[in-house]
C-alpha cells in the first residue's frame, strides 16, 4: 500500500504545486501589469502636459522662462527633463550636460521620425548608463517617456521625461517574493494534509489486503472493519459479504464431504460384515447366504444411487450448461404421472391429476422431468397404503406452478427448513429403508434455481405435505 500512498501524494503534490505555481505566476503578472500600466499612464500624462506647456516657449526661444519651467517640473515629477528639436539635437536639459548632443534614446527617435506621437519604454542598459541618464546610483532600470511638441506649423520637437523606476521594480520583486513564500507555505501545508489524507484513504485498502493474506493462509473467519462512507465503505462491505459466502461455502463443502463419507461408509461397512460372515462361515445355510447376497446387492444399488446423485450435484455446482428449448409442460407432467402410476397402484395409492393444457416453458426438458419425478417419487414413498397423491399444473399470476400434494406422514415443522440440505433426512432409518440417498430434494432445488424458479413446502405431521414449484412467466415460451 506504500506505493499507492506515495502515488497519491505525488499526484496531489503535482496538482497543488502546479496550480499554486500557475496562480503565483498569474497573480504576479497581473500585479506587474497593473503597476506598469499605472506608471506608464502617469508618466505619459505628465510628459504630455510638459510638452504642451513647453512648446510655445520652445518655439519662441524663451530660454530663461523655459529653464525655470523645466526646473520646476523636474522637481515635481522627480526626474530628468530634456527638450529635443526636430533634428534630434538636445536643446534643453535639466542636468545641463547633454545640451547640443544628439539623442540616442529609441523612443525619442521614433517620435521624431513621425512614427508615433508618444512612446514609453523601460530599459536595463547597465548601472553606468542608468546613473548617467537618471542620476540614480545603484539602479538597474530607467524609464523613458517621450511626447512630441507641436507648434504653428506642426511638430517642432519632442519632450523626454527620464523617470527613476528602480523603486517600482524593487516593489514588484518584493511582492513576487512574498507571493512565492505564501504559496510555498500553502504547498507544504497541502503536502502535510495530503500525507494525512493518503493514509486515511489507503488504510481501508491496507486492511483488505491484510485480511486477504490471512484468508490465503486458510483463516476464512476474518473480516474487514467497516468504517467511513462512500466507495471505501462499500468496498469493505462487499468484501465481507464475499468472505462470508466463502466461509459458508467452505463449511458447506466440509459438511458435504463429511456427509458423503458417512453415507458411503455405511453401506460399505454393512457389505463388509456380510461378506466376512459368508467367508468365515462356509457352512452357512443356503437361504441365509441368499438373503445376504440380496442385502449386498441392495447396498450396491444404494451406493450407485449416491454416486450418481453426487455426480449430478457436481455438474450442477459447476454450472453445467443446460440444453434449453421450448418444453410442453402439460405433456411432460402427463408423461411423468403415467410413468409413476404403476408404482402408486402397487402401494394401493390413488394418483390424481389436474393439468392445464398447452402450457409452455423455455428450459431443459430432462431436468424439468427429473424435478417432477423426484417430488412424485418421494410422495409415493412416504404416503401409506390407501393414501392419495394429487399432481396439478396451472398458470397463475404470470407463473407456471407445479403442486405435488399427498396425505402421507408429513414433515415436522423444525425439519422443513432443512429438507433441501444435502444428505438431510427427517427420519434417517426410514430414509435408508426406502432407498433414499438424502440428495433428491437438494438436486430438485438446484434444478429449480437453474430455471430461475422457487420451491417451497407446506406440511403438517400426520396430515401430509404439499410441494409447490413456481417458474416465472418470462421463462415461458409464448
Amino acid at each position: 500500500m506504500a506505493s499507492i500512498r506515495w502515488k497519491i501524494l505525488l499526484a496531489f503534490f503535482l496538482i497543488v504545486g502546479l496550480s499554486l505555481l500557475l496562480a503565483a505566476t498569474t497573480l504576479t503578472g497581473l500585479v506587474s501589469d497593473y503597476l506598469f500600466d499605472q506608471r506608464t499612464r502617469d508618466d505619459s500624462i505628465k510628459t504630455e502636459k510638459l510638452a504642451l506647456a513647453a512648446a510655445p516657449l520652445f518655439q519662441s526661444v524663451s530660454s530663461n522662462e523655459l529653464n525655470e519651467m523645466l526646473e520646476e517640473n523636474a522637481a515635481s515629477m522627480d526626474g530628468r527633463l530634456i527638450l529635443i528639436d526636430n533634428d534630434g539635437k538636445i536643446q534643453y536639459d535639466t542636468f545641463q550636460n547633454l545640451c547640443g548632443q544628439r539623442i540616442r534614446v529609441d523612443e525619442a527617435l521614433r517620435v521624431l521620425a513621425g512614427n508615433d506621437t508618444e512612446a514609453y519604454g523601460i530599459h536595463a542598459p547597465g548601472r553606468a548608463v542608468v546613473e548617467e541618464m537618471s542620476g540614480e546610483s545603484g539602479a538597474d532600470y530607467v524609464a523613458y517617456s517621450v511626447h512630441e511638441m507641436s507648434g504653428f506649423q506642426g511638430r517642432i520637437g519632442a519632450a523626454l521625461f527620464v523617470s527613476r523606476i528602480q523603486g517600482l521594480m524593487d516593489s514588484l520583486n518584493s511582492v513576487r517574493l512574498q507571493l512565492l513564500r505564501i504559496f510555498a507555505i500553502i504547498a507544504v501545508a497541502a503536502l502535510i494534509v495530503a500525507l494525512f489524507l493518503s493514509r486515511v484513504l489507503t488504510n481501508p485498502i491496507t486492511a483488505v489486503s491484510r485480511t486477504m493474506r490471512k484468508m490465503g493462509k486458510g483463516d476464512l473467519s476474518v473480516r474487514v472493519p467497516v468504517r467511513g462512507s462512500g466507495e471505501l465503505r462499500e468496498l469493505a462491505e462487499n468484501y465481507n459479504t464475499m468472505a462470508a459466502q466463502l466461509e459458508s461455502l467452505d463449511k458447506t463443502r466440509n459438511q458435504f464431504v463429511s456427509n458423503a463419507s458417512h453415507e458411503l461408509k455405511t453401506p460399505l461397512a454393512t457389505m463388509k460384515i456380510m461378506l466376512e460372515s459368508m467367508i468365515y462361515q462356509p457352512d452357512m445355510p443356503a437361504d441365509v447366504r441368499a438373503d445376504f447376497m440380496k442385502d449386498i446387492n441392495h447396498e450396491i444399488d444404494r451406493l450407485t444411487g449416491i454416486v450418481t446423485d453426487l455426480l449430478v450435484l457436481t455438474r450442477m455446482d459447476n454450472r453445467e450448461e443446460m440444453k434449453r428449448g421450448t418444453v410442453n409442460m402439460s405433456e411432460l407432467t402427463q408423461e411423468t404421472v403415467h410413468l409413476l402410476t404403476p408404482a402408486a397402484e402397487q402401494n394401493r395409492q390413488t394418483l390424481t391429476e389436474d393439468i392445464q393444457p398447452n402450457l409452455l416453458l423455455y428450459g431443459d426438458r430432462s431436468k424439468l422431468s427429473q424435478i417432477l419425478y423426484n417430488l412424485m417419487d418421494n410422495a409415493i414413498k412416504y404416503t401409506p397404503e390407501d393414501g392419495t397423491i394429487h399432481v396439478s399444473l396451472k398458470q397463475e399470476n404470470d407463473c407456471i406452478i407445479w403442486r405435488v400434494k399427498d396425505n402421507g406422514i408429513g414433515i415436522p415443522t423444525n425439519d422443513q427448513e432443512h429438507i433441501f440440505e444435502r444428505f438431510y433426512r427427517v427420519d434417517k432409518a426410514r430414509g435408508r429403508e426406502t432407498g433414499g440417498t438424502g440428495l433428491g430434494l437438494s438436486i430438485v432445488k438446484q434444478m429449480v434455481k437453474m430455471h430461475d424458479g422457487t420451491i417451497s413446502v407446506h406440511s403438517e405431521p400426520g396430515k401430509g405435505s404439499e410441494f409447490v414449484v413456481m417458474f416465472p412467466q418470462e421463462g415461458a415460451a409464448s
